[in-house]
């Protein structure tokens, strides 16, 4: 591989990571030297890459730097257009929207044209009679999650007995067969999971609730033995 190459995947490892990552991690992703990481860390921030983080406790980007896709191997362009392929089967034609916007940017921005590459991609969803219908309240619940806000909901159980409810949803699973929100409950002062099928009414309230997002996850992911990176 050619200097210039090692760089440009230096920094997708690089952009790849939330937080700093070690030296010596990266240079086992790269199959070099630690040295050598040294010195193309040197090179990069000579060259204006905006890096933070040192020797012995690791690099990562600035917040905001972005850096266009410049190639994509054949397995990241079967892992995109089949997640994609994917998302537009789920009940969120928002997000299907989305996703489909996503991959025309990501074709376009790369110095060769790849829609025809991502249209000859032979891997594919189920489709027909198992598509998810479009559902009322995924796209609030979901702008819910992402800004932190309240929501009211009318909530239907298994018997068939209705619940008003206010809760702070801070994840969405989009399961086959249905769509569960993961939510603190007010009512039961408890995490719950609701089905999204079940929410007969909902209104987003505009007030962000008093626990983190992340915090919430943290405490889910715990009781439910899900690993951060699943």
């Amino acid at each position: 591989m050619s200097r210039a190459g090692r760089l440009f995947q230096l920094m997708d490892a690089l952009r790849g990571n939330r937080r700093p990552v070690t030296a010596a991690t990266l240079a086992e992703q790269l199959g070099v030297s630690e040295r050598t990481i040294y010195r193309d860390m040197q090179t990069l921030a000579e060259l204006g890459a905006p890096l933070q983080g040192e020797a012995g406790l690791g690099y990562m980007l600035k917040t905001g730097f972005f850096l266009p896709p410049l190639m994509f191997g054949a397995d990241e362009l079967e892992a995109l257009v089949l997640g994609a392929r994917w998302v537009k089967r789920q009940g969120d034609a928002e997000l299907a929207k989305a996703a489909a916007s996503a991959l025309a940017k990501i074709a376009t921005a790369s110095p060769k044209d790849l829609r025809d590459s991502m249209a000859d991609t032979s891997l594919w969803v189920p489709i027909g009679m198992d598509d998810q219908p479009n559902e009322t309240f995924i796209t609030p619940a979901r702008l819910a999650i992402r800004h932190q806000h309240k929501m009211r909901i009318s909530y239907s159980d298994e018997a068939g007995r209705t619940s008003e409810r206010v809760v702070w949803p801070f994840a969405l699973a989009y399961m086959e067969g249905k769509r569960l929100l993961a939510a603190w409950c007010e009512m039961r002062e408890a995490l719950r999971h609701f089905r999204i099928d079940r929410i007969k009414a909902a209104d987003t309230i505009t007030e962000r609730y008093p626990t983190p997002r992340h915090a919430l996850l943290k405490v889910w992911r715990a009781e439910n033995n899900i690993r951060e990176d699943a």
